[in-house]
């Protein structure tokens, strides 16, 4: 019986590219399930180290190191990653050294230079979506609300970009993030700019006890990541939601693959791209 294998598409970029070659490889395996988890714009040592810490928890949860497809070009970003729980198949270990042999080459090892062109709609979808995602996220950027088809609510560390991140990715979604201050939330009334969009807010919450672990890890013994403050955000962001008829899911047990699904399945929003 096949056992169902977790799979990371690691990238400095979007991580079309390591999807797309990597899912090509997995169609080899009929009857083996796989559960796609992608973690794109890794271009740090921080943040090869939580890539690393998500592998890691993976293996030790399910018992099985996962799979890890990585296209990271950085020679101190990929050496992080390679110390993973995993078995790591790193595209650019494979194809450029006996590139630059052949060549008598050395490669530039750029970043942004990798491509998954095999259906160019799709593509462009994806990264006009991720654009989009990066562009209106924590409130603080674009604020094109207009154009936005969801916009994720949520007090600060509750899952909102790499919610928006894996739907722009994975289905061409444009998705925007809004994070609800103190002013916000001694308020009875939406925000002044999402105000006019309240048919595509949905909220996101999760339990005090984890988003307290998280936020100490950001900033630890801080007012930010007290067991008073952090209840009392969550109290009054689901005070909110309910005032003003928001759907809202609990991420702390969930995959943001299934935080995705059922935000797309409550919203009504179709799926343009499928991974």
């Amino acid at each position: 019986m096949a056992t169902r294998r977790t799979v990371f598409f690691v990238s400095d970029q979007t991580g079309v590219t390591a999807e797309t070659m990597g899912h090509s490889l997995l169609t080899q395996f009929d009857g083996q399930e796989f559960r796609p988890v992608t973690l794109p714009f890794i271009s740090s040592i921080d943040k090869a180290r939580e890539a690393v810490r998500r592998i890691n928890a993976t293996a030790l949860e399910e018992g099985t190191r996962p799979i890890v497809f990585s296209t990271l070009v950085q020679e101190d970003v990929r050496a992080v990653v390679k110390g993973a729980n995993g078995l790591l198949l790193d595209f650019f270990d494979a194809f450029l050294t006996p590139l630059e042999q052949e060549l008598s080459v050395k490669s530039t090892h750029a970043t942004g230079r990798a491509h998954g062109m095999s259906d160019l709609a799709a593509y462009t979808m994806r990264i006009n979506a991720t654009n989009f995602a990066v562009a209106n996220d924590d409130g603080a950027g674009a604020r094109d609300y207009e154009h936005a088809e969801v916009i994720l609510v949520g007090v600060s560390r509750s899952g909102k970009t790499p919610t928006c991140l894996y739907m722009a990715l994975q289905y061409g979604i444009f998705a925007a993030n809004y994070p609800l201050t103190d002013e916000d939330l001694e308020s009875d009334r939406l925000p002044r700019v999402l105000a006019p969009f309240t048919r595509k807010l949905y909220g996101l919450t999760i339990r005090p006890d984890r988003l307290q672990q998280i936020r100490n890890e950001r900033r630890p013994d801080s007012r930010y990541a007290s067991a008073q403050q952090v209840q009392y955000e969550l109290r009054a962001a689901e005070a909110l939601f309910n005032r003003h008829g928001i759907s809202s899911i609990n991420t702390t047990e969930c995959s943001i693959e299934e935080i995705a699904s059922r935000i797309l399945d409550k919203m009504g929003l179709e799926r343009r791209v499928r991974p």
